[in-house]
């Protein structure tokens, strides 16, 4: 049984998002401010859309939480939707506000819109979209900087960089990475407006996401999401759904328009010979532990057998473009049936900085989850003797 629980609830013109997250030990020191830093990161980028010039998303701890300590009990979070004020009518929960705006009938390609109102018998699309929309993100952000607060605690931090936008990459080799390494490309992509670390890489991105805003259309990408300092042995082999690298895809395909990951170098693996893509053990030079090992690559990205072997957890995911266009794709109208454009609501051209922040709160929560389950504790006290004691084993 996993040790993390989390759900959220909301619309994206509705009054609000609520998370609850239940799970995190007691005693572990938790501000608003320090999730709000983790939403603000969120909403910065070259090339999304209006929608974060409205808002400028704050958390509010509605339980869990006490005199700045989690108290053990679930913690539940709340985030104002700003533009709630222009929609209290057209998403209001009450009968007589009914038909306060036109419904939307016209799907959008590549959304949840069209088998969205079919599976749930809506013949306004509205119903579908406001819950698809990544504004549910912005949550998943929220309860992901908890999980995230928790391993600081214990050394392990969390990162990401963009390494492609569009046809434009930079030249990364993960499999060479140390934890120092990360660490530093993702300070250089905190002070790029794309996220990229490559100053060179992140010119020709934003000629691109130019291209982008003024032929009317979006651009997907790629992104690296690393956890380093996250010790031996988390995660299992014993059944599917407990490897690591099982628990992390789920997470990260379940994050909107995310269309594919890889784990440490992944596909690139399946071209080579095994002699080439094994991460070769070496004796620790100058430890005086019996067993200490050293490895020299990173191939497979942290994970092996389902369990991290101490070297960087590595996700990189692929990103399709936002499918709503300024130029709209051709759809049908689904209570006419008649051809039209497709309906087009405020969007971004390119989200991909966002999605990678995205990632790190699915990096977090699932490495959190893992590490609670190796080492339990009802309080961050008795967490921290059970991680020491097992240290000390190694």
């Amino acid at each position: 049984m996993f040790r993390l629980r989390f759900l959220t609830a909301g619309e994206s013109h509705g009054r609000g998002l609520t998370g609850i997250i239940e799970g995190i030990p007691a005693n572990l020191p938790l501000s608003p401010d320090y999730v709000t830093r983790q939403l603000a990161r969120r909403q910065v980028g070259f090339g999304r859309g209006g929608r974060m010039r409205i808002e400028a998303d704050r958390v509010e701890f509605i339980a869990g939480i006490r005199w700045g300590v989690t108290i053990g009990s679930p913690v539940a979070l709340y985030i104002e939707n700003r533009d709630w004020e222009n929609w209290q009518g057209g998403m209001s929960p009450l009968l007589e506000d009914r038909g306060t705006v036109p419904p939307v009938t016209r799907p959008r390609p590549g959304h949840a819109d069209l088998p969205g109102a079919k599976k749930y018998g809506q013949d306004d699309i509205r119903n579908i979209l406001e819950r698809s929309s990544a504004r549910e993100t912005a949550m998943r952000v929220a309860v992901g900087a908890v999980a995230r607060r928790l391993l600081e605690e214990f050394g392990i931090t969390v990162g990401s960089f963009v390494t492609s936008i569009g046809s434009v990459s930079m030249r990364v080799d993960p499999s060479t990475l140390t934890g120092e390494d990360l660490q530093r490309l993702f300070t250089d992509a905190e002070s790029s407006d794309l996220r990229c670390p490559d100053r060179d890489a992140a010119g020709r991105m934003r000629d691109t996401v130019e291209q982008a805003m003024n032929g009317g259309y979006s651009l997907g990408g790629t992104f690296i999401t690393y956890a380093a300092g996250v010790p031996v042995g988390i995660g299992s082999h014993i059944q599917w759904d407990r490897r690591l690298d099982s628990r992390l895809a789920h997470a990260f395909m379940g994050i909107q328009a995310i269309k594919g990951i890889e784990i440490g170098e992944g596909f690139e693996l399946a071209s080579r010979r095994g002699s080439e893509a094994m991460d070769e053990i070496f004796p620790a030079p100058g430890s005086s532990r019996t067993g200490s090992v050293l490895r020299k690559t990173n191939h497979a990205g942290g994970i092996e057998g389902g369990m991290t072997n101490g070297m960087p957890v590595l996700v990189r995911a692929a990103m399709k473009p936002i499918p709503t266009q300024r130029k709209p794709l051709m759809s049908v109208d689904i209570l006419t049936g008649e051809p039209f454009e497709a309906a087009y609501e405020r969007s971004d051209v390119c989200a991909v900085p966002a999605a990678a922040v995205i990632g790190e709160a699915a990096m977090s929560l699932v490495i959190a989850d893992a590490f609670l389950e190796k080492f339990g504790g009802d309080s961050l006290e008795e967490t921290r003797r059970n991680y020491e004691n097992y240290l000390a084993g190694l």
